[in-house]
């Protein structure tokens, strides 16, 4: 390495080793311990790696950190705001990754389509959470009781999107509709325009030909709100 290129090099490595100011290190240990502890009921190990912004910013005073989606599980690589206090109220925002151990529930053996899933259809596994799919369902309560919407095979993450609530209406199905308010209770009889499981929302048709929409409450029943 040439003499000149050692000088222009040598500045900047020294200014890489710099430690982080006392603010700087403030905010990213608030960063830190907000991300463990958001991460903490996931597993049974958190590992939370920083990577600061890299614009110079006014000193942070009473960092606040939150997620900016709350929609996902904090896992994997992540953008974090900051707000602060003070004058300078401007939010940062820096990247993160959260690496979790935990347990998990895969497949016991290869699962059919159609398939009412049991504890007996489930074997847990320890691993890292964050390498699972994204949408990966981490909890044997959120998968017994689900219907397999295809074939699964066997020792696989079951994602939210391969299984459903079991139907408890099928398209063309005559069904009863319910509609209610203090002190009265109506019932109409109507057929199901599509099929799902409780909750869900399809549409029917009622004698009249005309259409509504309701939310099924059980077995070919549907409630009719408003």
């Amino acid at each position: 390495m040439s003499r000149l290129i050692r000088r222009c090099l040598l500045p900047l490595l020294l200014l890489a080793a710099l430690p982080a100011s006392a603010e700087d290190t403030a905010m990213l240990d608030a960063v830190r311990a907000f991300l463990t502890a958001e991460a903490a009921p996931l597993g049974d190990e958190v590992s939370v790696t920083l990577y600061p912004p890299a614009a110079h910013f006014p000193t942070c005073h009473q960092p606040t950190p939150f997620l900016r989606d709350t929609s996902r599980a904090p896992l994997g690589r992540l953008s974090v705001g900051v707000r602060c206090s003070g004058e300078d109220r401007r939010t940062r925002y820096l990247q993160a990754e959260v690496s979790v151990i935990g347990r998990y529930p895969v497949t016991a053996h290869a699962i059919e389509a159609g398939t009412r899933l049991t504890r007996d259809d489930l074997e847990e596994r320890r691993g890292e959470l964050d390498r699972l799919p994204r949408r990966a369902l981490r909890s044997v309560e959120a998968i017994v009781g689900q219907e397999a919407r295809r074939s699964l095979a066997a020792g696989r993450a079951i994602q939210s999107h391969q299984v459903r609530a079991p139907r408890l209406v099928e398209r063309g199905a005559s069904v009863i509709l319910e509609a209610g308010g203090q002190g009265f209770r109506v019932t109409r009889q109507a057929e199901a325009l599509g099929a799902g499981g409780r909750g869900e929302r399809i549409r029917v048709r009622l004698d009249d030909r005309r259409i509504l929409e309701g939310r099924i409450i059980g077995r070919n029943r549907l409630a009719v709100e408003g």
